[in-house]
């Protein structure tokens, strides 16, 4: 947190830094209003109004004097900083051209993401994503609301799948990593250690990245965050039946919010998944109850 406090003006890094952070997900900087720290089970508001020059003053920082050279990353919405598992969201106005994002001017706010590795969080569930017998892995939805742990838990399942352990040998493993969370790429290097084996593809949405790595890279299994859109189940659905197992996230508490959504409806009518694993609310990545299909 230290190095990410040097992006900062020096009164606005001093004030973040009053503050016990452990356990931070989000910096929030907006213009003409408060600081906000956001923690998964509260927030806490710093009474210092941001001027836009500051937020001005910032990106200028994230983008090394240079925001022209990271046009292409503003357009999609976030940049991951240099040498920190951050990734650093930006709003205000976006300009179209023929459809498309061409550029974000007069940024209004920025949100500090941090993508946080937690060794051994994925061995909580190892035991129901894991057949030891067959030495593979069952094609499985891990469903739960936010900070349930899904991100966290899926980005070190990636690692133990990857190298492999006393129980499993080592597969290779594609990841699509739309938003950069799991591995937070910086210029090719992911920041987030995902293990030996295992191949990414960031900022492609994952319908498209799933179909790239099935051609592209043979993995044996494909790991990817927050799945639900309708292209995603021709891609999971291409995917697994050439193959591949899957791994995949979703929002949700109950079997009852799958159904009622028309993709998982009917991913769940395909029978996409093997197990449904659905994490406890109040309990960050403790697995509340499994539906096997």
């Amino acid at each position: 947190m230290l190095e990410i406090s040097k992006i900062f003006p020096k009164q606005i890094s001093s004030l973040i830094l009053k503050y016990n952070l452990e356990g931070l997900e989000e910096i929030r900087i907006r213009a003409n209003r408060q600081i906000l720290l956001k923690f998964c089970d509260r927030e806490v508001i710093i009474d210092y109004f941001v001027s836009k020059d500051e937020i001005l003053q910032i990106l200028q920082v994230i983008c090394d004097n240079s925001i022209y050279s990271y046009q292409s990353q503003i357009c999609s919405g976030f940049i991951t900083i240099k040498r920190t598992a951050i990734e650093y969201g930006i709003s205000g106005d976006v300009v179209l051209e023929n459809g498309k994002v061409k550029n974000i001017s007069h940024i209004y706010s920025l949100n500090f993401r941090i993508a946080s590795e937690v060794d051994g969080a994925g061995r909580k569930i190892l035991e129901y994503i894991v057949d030891f017998d067959k030495q593979t892995v069952y094609n499985s939805l891990i469903v739960g609301p936010p900070c349930s742990g899904k991100t966290t838990i899926i980005r070190d399942l990636a690692k133990i799948l990857s190298d492999g352990n006393e129980r499993i040998k080592g597969m290779t493993i594609g990841i699509v990593d739309e938003r950069n969370e799991l591995s937070a790429m910086y210029r090719g290097i992911p920041q987030n250690d995902l293990g030996l084996r295992t191949d990414i593809l960031n900022n492609v949405k994952k319908n498209i990245g799933i179909e790239m790595l099935v051609r592209s890279m043979a993995p044996q299994v494909i790991i990817a965050d927050e799945i639900g859109n309708a292209e995603d189940i021709s891609a999971i659905k291409y995917a697994l039946t050439s193959g591949v197992r899957g791994i995949f996230t979703a929002h949700g508490e109950s079997y009852e919010d799958l159904e009622q959504n028309p993709i998982f409806s009917k991913m769940i009518n395909l029978k996409l998944f093997q197990k449904i694993i659905f994490l406890d609310k109040y309990q960050l990545g403790k697995v509340k109850n499994i539906v096997i299909i």
